[in-house]
């Protein structure tokens, strides 16, 4: 891959990666750690991937495993939540009922705001969250269920399965 490549794909990527990293960890340090380390394998990566939608999906599968690996060590510090204030200033949205809604899934527990995470805003199939999760279908189905009724009790009127 030619740094150009390179470039291209963390111009692409880097918001929803670090993204996703933040979902697992509601933690910007270490979803930015995730990221970087997540753009350093792509870097050494020698493979040619089929096009940009392979990478992308690639990229997506190791930043998974990197921030499930992150949240697994037992020396990393976590801030907590309320430490990091609102985890919706690290994304950009026109509208402020997205980032309520958005602050409502960090709200979740893990499983299932991951779940919501990559279906909604990652754009993932149910097939796809289950093969990069190693979880059957049935299980995201049911994450993604109960994720959405613990929503609606939250928010109300605003979720409706956006």
């Amino acid at each position: 891959m030619d740094s150009d490549d390179f470039t291209r794909a963390v111009e692409r990527n880097n918001q929803r990666l670090f993204l996703i990293a933040l979902s697992f960890t509601k933690n910007p340090y270490d979803a930015e750690d995730i990221i970087h380390d997540v753009f350093l394998k792509l870097w050494k990566y020698s493979k040619p991937f089929q096009d940009e939608t392979h990478m992308d999906k690639w990229l997506t599968a190791v930043c998974v495993n990197n921030s499930k690996n992150c949240i697994k060590s037992k020396f990393k510090g976590h801030k907590s939540l309320e430490d990091c204030l609102s985890l919706a200033q690290y994304a950009a949205f026109e509208d402020p009922k997205h980032e309520d809604i958005f602050n409502a899934v960090m709200g979740l527990s893990k499983k299932y705001r991951t779940a919501i995470h990559l279906f909604y805003y990652e754009e993932l199939s149910v097939k796809e969250i289950a093969s990069v999760l190693k979880l059957s279908e049935s299980a995201v189905k049911t994450r993604l269920s109960r994720a959405r009724a613990i929503l609606k009790e939250k928010l109300g009127d605003e979720w409706n399965n956006e």
